[in-house]
């Protein structure tokens, strides 16, 4: 298996509108690949401007807030793309894309790095940082998979939270846990609704 760096991704439009979205960085060689679900804003922007910043930040709630409508994070001029890099970002990589390998599920951007910097040292995350990171996964995936499995894995994360977390990781973990719940009432009150239209 390939080495996955998770990154928030900053990508524009043809019009040059950012957008951020959580991405994991896969390693191929000398290059990294973006491989982001079909549809989503960040594929569609690639395929209008070839290129992107990756951020490595250990803000977790970049990561939340942008699963959770709340991608408003102060943004700075990258050196040699057009895509914005997080300001408060510990270091970042600017991805110009070489090719393209067409899946209809998700498509791969090589991407070469033109310029990498480094803001501030990586004093290392703790274990709710990660449960944060898992949990922003899975609720990245909640219209693919169970119920039960995603709770059962959030419960689990829950427990590093609990013992571990800040301020900032109480914040993004609230925010991943409200998303989950507002989908898991939407799910079961269709449900319901099916139930007695077919009755």
């Amino acid at each position: 298996m390939p080495m996955i760096r998770e990154t928030v991704v900053a990508t524009v439009n043809a019009a040059g509108v950012p957008h951020l979205a959580p991405l994991g960085l896969i390693a191929d060689g000398d290059m990294w690949i973006l491989a982001p679900f079909h549809p989503s804003t960040t594929l569609e922007n690639l395929k209008a401007a070839p290129y992107a910043v990756a951020n490595l930040t250990d803000d977790v709630r970049v990561f939340a807030g942008c699963l959770t409508g709340r991608r408003q994070w102060p943004l700075a001029p990258a050196r040699f793309v057009k895509a914005p890099r997080l300001s408060d970002t510990l270091a970042h990589l600017e991805l110009t894309v070489v090719d393209v390998r067409e899946d209809p599920l998700r498509p791969r951007f090589v991407c070469r790095v033109v310029h990498e910097e480094t803001h501030a040292p990586f004093r290392g995350f703790n274990r709710a940082q990660n449960a944060v990171i898992e949990a922003a996964i899975l609720i990245s995936r909640l219209h693919m998979l169970p119920h039960s499995e995603i709770e059962q894995e959030l419960a689990r994360l829950e427990i590093a939270v609990g013992k571990t977390a800040g301020p900032a990781e109480f914040e993004a973990w609230g925010w991943l846990r409200d998303k989950a719940a507002r989908h898991f009432e939407s799910a079961e009150a269709g449900s319901r609704g099916a139930d007695r239209s077919g009755s």
